[in-house]
C-alpha cells in the first residue's frame, strides 16, 4: 500500500502545483524556475560553496527540460535541498579533497546537481535514486523523503547512517563512478570475472535477488550489467565499513547450486572484483579507496552525531 500511494501522490502534487503557479506569482523562494526569480540566501550560499570553489551549477528549483518526463516528478524542498547541498559537500566533494586533491575534484566532478523530490518509480517495482549523464550532470530523486531519513522515521529500524547511505551517499558515489568511467574506462577483466552471470532487470527477482552474494555480486543491482557492478562494488565499500564488508563475504563463501557452470564461491569472485577495482582507482586516478573509505566514514560520523550543521547558509 505504501508503495502504491508514493506512486500516486506525485500526481496529486504536480496538479495542486499548477493551480497555485495561477493564482499566485512565485516568490524568491519558490522551488520551481522561472525567468525573474531573485537570489535567495541560499542561492548566494551555493555560490560560495558550489560554483566558486568547483565550477558546479546545484539546481534545486524544478527545471522541465532537466527532468525525466517518463516519470511522475515533484519539487524538491526547499529545507531538504538546503540539507542535501550540505551532505553532498561534506560526504562527497570535500573527501575527494581530501584524499585526491581540490584539483581532481574541480575537473572530475560532474557540473550539475540536479534534484527532484520524489523517487523515480519503475513497473518492476524498483525505484531510480539517481543517474548520471554524460560525465556532466548528476540527478538525485527523492530528497524530500531525507528529513524523515536523517530523524530515522522514514524505514523503521534503519539507522540514519545506514539509510543516509542506501538513499543517497552511496548512489552520490555510484553515480560519480560512472563519471569517472565515462572519462577513463575500467579494465575489460572486470567483466570477464563473471562474464555469464548479469540478467539485466530480472536481478530484483528470485532466484537472483536471494543468491547475488554466492553468485559474486555485492548487491542485487550488481548482477544488472558491468558498468553497473563497477559502481556498486567501489560505492558500496568506500560507505561501509570493514565490519560490514567482511560480513558480507563470509555470506559469500558458498557457490550458487543454480549455476553448475559456477566454479568459484562468492567471495573469491567478489574479491577478484575488487582488487580491480582497486587497481584501477589508485593507477588511474591515484586514489587509495581505503583512504577514501576511512574518510567518508569519519565524515558520516560527524554528520550522524551532529557535529556538522545540515542547515546553515550563512556565508563567512
Amino acid at each position: 500500500m505504501k508503495k502504491k500511494i508514493l506512486y500516486i501522490l506525485p500526481v496529486m502534487l504536480i496538479a495542486l502545483g499548477f493551480t497555485s503557479c495561477e493564482d499566485d506569482d512565485l516568490d524568491p523562494t519558490s522551488v520551481i524556475t522561472t525567468s525573474n526569480y531573485k537570489q535567495n540566501e541560499f542561492d548566494k550560499w551555493l555560490e560560495v560553496n558550489f560554483r566558486n570553489p568547483y565550477n558546479i551549477d546545484f539546481k534545486y528549483r524544478y527545471e522541465e527540460i532537466e527532468s525525466d518526463l517518463n516519470y511522475y516528478t515533484v519539487p524538491a524542498e526547499m529545507n531538504a535541498s538546503i540539507t542535501m547541498a550540505h551532505l553532498l559537500k561534506y560526504l562527497c566533494m570535500e573527501t575527494y579533497d581530501e584524499v585526491a586533491g581540490v584539483g581532481f575534484t574541480r575537473a572530475n566532478f560532474p557540473k550539475m546537481f540536479y534534484l527532484i523530490g520524489e523517487w523515480e518509480y519503475r513497473n518492476n517495482g524498483s525505484f531510480i535514486l539517481g543517474t548520471a549523464e554524460g560525465g556532466r550532470k548528476i540527478l538525485l530523486s527523492g530528497i524530500n523523503y531525507l528529513p524523515d531519513v536523517l530523524n530515522g522515521t522514514y524505514e523503521p529500524g534503519v539507522s540514519i547512517a545506514d539509510g543516509l547511505n542506501e538513499y543517497y551517499i552511496k548512489t552520490i558515489h555510484h553515480e560519480f563512478t560512472h563519471i569517472l568511467n565515462q572519462t577513463r574506462d575500467y579494465p575489460t577483466a572486470f567483466r570477464e570475472v563473471t562474464p555469464a552471470s548479469y540478467v539485466s532487470d530480472s536481478q530484483f527477482s528470485d532466484p537472483y535477488v536471494s543468491n547475488y552474494l554466492n553468485r559474486g555480486f555485492i548487491t542485487p543491482y550488481a548482477a544488472t550489467e558491468p558498468r553497473e557492478d563497477f559502481a556498486e562494488m567501489l560505492s558500496m565499500y568506500v560507505t561501509n565499513s570493514a565490519e560490514w564488508w567482511e560480513k558480507q563475504m563470509k555470506a559469500a563463501e558458498t557457490m550458487w547450486d543454480g549455476d553448475q557452470e559456477q566454479t568459484q564461491t562468492g567471495r573469491v569472485l567478489i574479491e577478484q572484483k575488487l582488487d580491480i577495482v582497486r587497481a584501477y582507482m589508485h593507477d588511474t586516478w591515484g586514489i587509495d579507496i581505503n583512504e577514501l573509505r576511512d574518510c567518508i566514514l569519519r565524515r558520516q560520523n560527524d554528520v550522524v552525531n551532529g557535529r556538522i550543521s545540515l542547515t546553515d547558509t550563512t556565508i563567512d
